[in-house]
């Protein structure tokens, strides 16, 4: 079972879940931060940043969703289907432990991280309120023909992002959109494989939009 860091709620009884999924190479504590940003949009949210299931194969700290080494698209879809059993189960166990109904979370991953909830979000039996994928991609957009509901999902990206390209955000968000998902996106001249400041702000009203909402279809 993956474990993480957690933080909050801000203030009294949890009432929402966002589940912060990090990038290759680094762990839970990479993306802990950025809850107390964020809960000043909900003050009610649990924040929970597992580390992904796998050591990280090209150094001897960090984790990894899934390996890098064979790059074929195919085989890296394989690699994001078999850690979102991983973070499903994580999912699960933390809506329990909080006592909260199956819906009352959100998803946000950051590049490797940004991958695997793009491709577990949709495929839940009880969707998240939302999807926020930051610096990252679709994995075999192909197969969005097999997913079982269609959450609202941010994307955003910096302009000068060197390590996974912007363009894999605008594909994501015309592929997402012709499967008929909601797509907001962002993308953040001169920023290069990180967060800024207005990713945060668009994420943070993005999760509290989400959370008020009840109609999104599945």
């Amino acid at each position: 079972m993956l474990d993480g860091p957690r933080w909050g709620p801000r203030q009294g009884r949890a009432e929402q879940l966002v589940v912060l999924c990090h990038g290759v190479g680094a762990d839970g504590h990479d993306l802990i931060d950025l809850a107390p940003s964020w809960a000043a949009a909900l003050p009610q949210a649990a924040f929970a940043a597992p580390d992904a299931p796998e050591p990280y194969q090209d150094a001897p700290i960090g984790r990894q969703w899934f390996s890098l080494w064979d790059r074929a698209p195919a085989q890296l879809a394989i690699g994001a289907a078999t850690a979102s059993l991983a973070l499903d189960a994580f999912i699960d166990a933390e809506l329990a432990r909080l006592g909260l109904p199956s819906d009352a979370y959100a998803l946000m991953g950051f590049s490797q991280g940004a991958m695997t909830v793009l491709h577990a979000g949709p495929r839940r039996a009880v969707p998240p309120r939302a999807i926020l994928a930051f610096s990252g991609a679709l994995l075999a957009p192909e197969q969005l023909a097999e997913t079982v509901s269609r959450p609202p999902v941010l994307l955003v990206h910096g302009e000068a992002d060197e390590v996974v390209p912007p363009d894999r955000s605008r594909t994501a968000e015309q592929a997402l959109r012709d499967a008929g998902f909601s797509v907001d996106s962002l993308f953040c001249p001169g920023l290069a494989h990180g967060i800024d400041e207005a990713g945060l702000s668009v994420g943070g009203l993005f999760l509290q939009r989400a959370f008020a909402r009840r109609d999104f279809v599945t």
